[in-house]
């Protein structure tokens, strides 16, 4: 899910030897570092300063290839990869943890569980018809009823979705929105988030009314996302769903995403830290 919240922080951290795009994410209880160049291990000596300054619970580096073993010997964890991820070359999330209590995830086995059911549907990129609904890209002026469908699905979410004036801002920038429309009202929505200096991008905020579920609104939301992103020679999609949810991970085995790790106790959502599973696809292949 998008990184950007009013509890949040964005820095650039440099030195003589290294230089960093940070994110204190209060709301997540978390240190991002998003980007880097430079001496690895002095960039580890920042975090273990910046953590000393605030009360994270859990830092998260995207790793470069050549990076990954290095952040392991400075006793982060592998947690999953992010394959194209810098035009081509696979990230890697590294994760160090604070608190034993945020190390320890309360579901991986029932989450286990959950994704080998997943992967026994089987895979296909057919999309439903979606014979009463309208499908189509969304407009700065939808921003005030997008929020309103966002409050009514989450009571908690990592990213303020129920701020009309936040959703039109992504529009302005390089978020792109489809929507499924039932009777005038909008029922379904999807975004992509693109990353245009690596040329990647992340399919997020996917939300559907209960009562239009099991439609398969958000295959054919995916589907327009997917190719809007293909237009724009974006090949690295890739998406982080609730690893308690069957129905959002359904949706990503079925489009052909890879299953590519899970985050322990990744974000606030609905009530509680959650796992998250990530699923990538080179659409390049499609």
């Amino acid at each position: 899910m998008r990184e950007v919240n009013v509890m949040k922080e964005d820095r650039v951290v440099s030195s003589n030897d290294y230089t960093m795009d940070v994110s204190l994410d209060f709301f997540n209880e978390r240190l991002k570092v998003e980007d880097y160049r430079g001496n690895v291990a002095s960039i580890h000596k920042q975090v273990m300063r910046l953590l000393d300054e605030h009360p994270f619970t859990k830092v998260i580096v995207k790793s470069r290839q050549e990076d990954w073993k290095t952040f392991l010997e400075l006793g982060y964890q592998f947690e999953a990869l992010y394959t194209g991820y810098y035009n081509g070359s696979d990230a890697y999330s590294m994760a160090l943890f604070s608190e034993n209590s945020r190390r320890t995830s309360d579901y991986w086995i029932f989450e286990d569980e959950t994704l080998q059911q997943v992967k026994e549907i089987k895979c296909t990129l057919d999309v439903p018809s979606a014979s009463g609904y309208t499908i189509r890209k969304a407009e700065e002026k939808d921003a005030k009823e997008l929020s309103n469908l966002y409050q009514a699905v989450f009571e908690i979410y990592p990213t303020p979705m129920n701020d009309p004036d936040y959703i039109a801002k992504l529009m302005k920038h390089d978020s792109i929105f489809y929507v499924a429309e039932y009777e005038g009202k909008i029922v379904s929505a999807a975004s992509a988030d693109i990353n245009r200096k690596y040329h990647n991008a992340e399919l997020t905020d996917c939300a559907t009314l209960p009562e239009h579920r099991k439609n398969g609104l958000m295959k054919i939301l995916i589907a327009k996302l997917e190719n809007e992103l293909k237009e724009q020679k974006i090949f690295c999609s890739y998406s982080i769903a609730r690893a308690l949810s069957f129905g959002m991970n359904a949706v990503f085995h079925q489009r052909k995403y890879a299953y590519k790790g899970r985050f322990t106790k990744n974000c606030n959502i609905f009530n509680k830290l959650e796992d998250m599973n990530l699923w990538v696809c080179d659409l390049s292949r499609r």
